[in-house]
């Protein structure tokens, strides 16, 4: 399969996707570097970016696979978010409320720096900052937008951050069935994901960063990569591998590999779109237990994906595992539920890729001094944002420098591995079927599920 069949957005990317020189291309002194960065993603790339601005001088060499933008940033939803995989209250808990509040304002800010970067270095990436509107269509839904309302006010964010809609308020920017009410935040844009990934890539590479891709990463140790194509040494590495962190020596258990998978339609005429609503562009979701996404693109198309696809054994990574035609039909399907007009409209692209899950459901980046190896990753699926504040944290790190971004409490945190096999393959499955079943019954009886209360329990949420 060529990389512009991976998605919607590599194959209208505007670029021939050609592998770039791989590292047996590289000389015996270019093997030598400051700073490897193994994975070209929005982590690995935006890690480049802020490190070569912010110390010109340093040698940087990011090794990668298949090609830049080849994972979850060449596959996403195109939610630039102000999204955080841990809650408010949950941070709270752990860390107190002034650092639950420093992460979440940090995302929003993160969302604001994207957009300047673009507008500044004139990046590729279709920006359309028109926020989020989340719909409630049930009771139970309508009862989780008041707690989400409820608990943002709690921690001090006001109206200008999370406003809560009534039925026709919310019906005025998404004209979905059966809509009770919702939730609207002004903190994310949609954006075509792999033009940015693209763009980005060759903006580091004129600014003089060294992107060899073709080349196969199987271990990393203090002061080396171990690749297929020989050794990078460095004084830092930068994990960067997201979903495809289990394939690495001795990270078999550290985050589980989940699949999301999307569709897209055609073009959708304007008497559609007149009907739809989205006029901003707002990326959307409903407050259902097993999430859905969506966008309207910058050429008119409707973007929808979501969860469903089973966790395979092992943390098992396959390009197979990208299609799933029965999660493929239930989306089609809960897409005509919710936007009947969209029924005619030809599907064009089906595709899916692997977003990583720490076994807190906890993000983090962070550095081990000792060894000089730095990570970032668990995004859950909100990483396009997350990417960016994980560049510049890592970042301050590498540089030793005391930072507002190196106080927040995702630094340095440790997640707890996953269980061994097969304990993990039962929980995650019998979670993903656990929360199908919530939310069927929740449409039949009108109540919060108990089911969903209780999984969410086991995973900390």
């Amino acid at each position: 399969m060529s990389y512009s069949q991976l998605s919607l957005w590599l194959a209208t990317a505007g670029d021939a996707l050609a592998p770039r020189p791989s590292l047996a291309s590289a000389s015996p002194a270019d093997r030598v570097v400051d700073v490897a960065i193994v994975g070209a993603g929005y982590t690995g790339l935006w890690t480049a970016y802020y490190l070569q601005r912010a110390c010109p001088d340093l040698r940087i060499a990011i090794v990668e696979a298949e090609t830049a933008g080849f994972g979850a940033s060449g596959r996403n939803g195109g939610w630039c978010s102000a999204l955080f995989p841990v809650g408010l209250s949950a941070l709270a808990s752990e860390y107190g409320p002034e650092a639950a509040l420093g992460q979440h304002r940090a995302m929003q800010e993160t969302v604001a720096e994207i957009g300047r970067v673009i507008a500044s270095d004139s990046l590729d990436a279709d920006w359309a900052a028109g926020g989020t509107i989340t719909l409630a269509r049930s009771g139970p839904q309508l009862d989780r937008a008041d707690e989400e309302i409820d608990e943002a006010r709690r921690f001090g964010f006001g109206e200008s951050d999370l406003s809560r809609l009534d039925a026709e308020q919310a019906r005025s920017r998404l004209n979905a069935t059966n809509v009770l009410g919702g939730v609207y935040t002004p903190h994310c844009a949609a954006i075509h994901p792999a033009k940015l990934a693209r763009s980005l890539a060759r903006r580091v590479e004129q600014s003089g960063v060294r992107i060899y891709e073709g080349t196969r990463v199987s271990a990393i140790e203090p002061g080396r990569v171990l690749t297929d194509l020989g050794v990078l040494r460095a004084e830092f590495i930068v994990r960067a591998t997201e979903g495809f962190t289990p394939r690495l020596k001795g990270y078999r258990r550290a985050v589980v590999p989940v699949y999301s998978l999307m569709i897209a339609t055609e073009p959708l005429s304007e008497n559609v779109w007149d009907e739809i609503g989205l006029r901003d562009r707002e990326t959307f979701a409903d407050l259902r237990h097993l999430i859905i996404y969506g966008q309207r693109t910058a050429d008119d198309r409707l973007v929808f994906g979501g969860r469903g696809a089973p966790y395979h054994f092992g943390s098992t990574v396959r390009p197979g595992f990208d299609r799933n035609d029965k999660v493929f039909s239930a989306l089609q399907a809960a897409l005509t539920e919710l936007l009947p007009v969209t029924s005619g409209a030809k599907i064009t692209h089906r595709w899916g890729g692997p977003l990583a899950i720490a076994r807190d459901w906890h993000a983090s980046a962070g550095l081990d001094r000792a060894t000089g190896i730095a990570w970032a990753g668990g995004y859950v699926g909100d990483g396009v944002s997350t990417t960016n504040l994980a560049g510049r944290t890592l970042t301050d790190l590498i540089l030793q420098r005391d930072t507002p971004l190196t106080e927040l409490p995702w630094v340095n945190h440790r997640s707890p591995q996953w269980e061994p096999e097969p304990l993990r393959w039962l929980g995650a499955n019998a979670g993903l079927q656990a929360m199908t079943w919530a939310d069927a019954a929740e449409a039949r009886h009108g109540r919060p599920s108990a089911v969903a209360a209780a999984v969410n329990r086991v995973l900390g949420r």
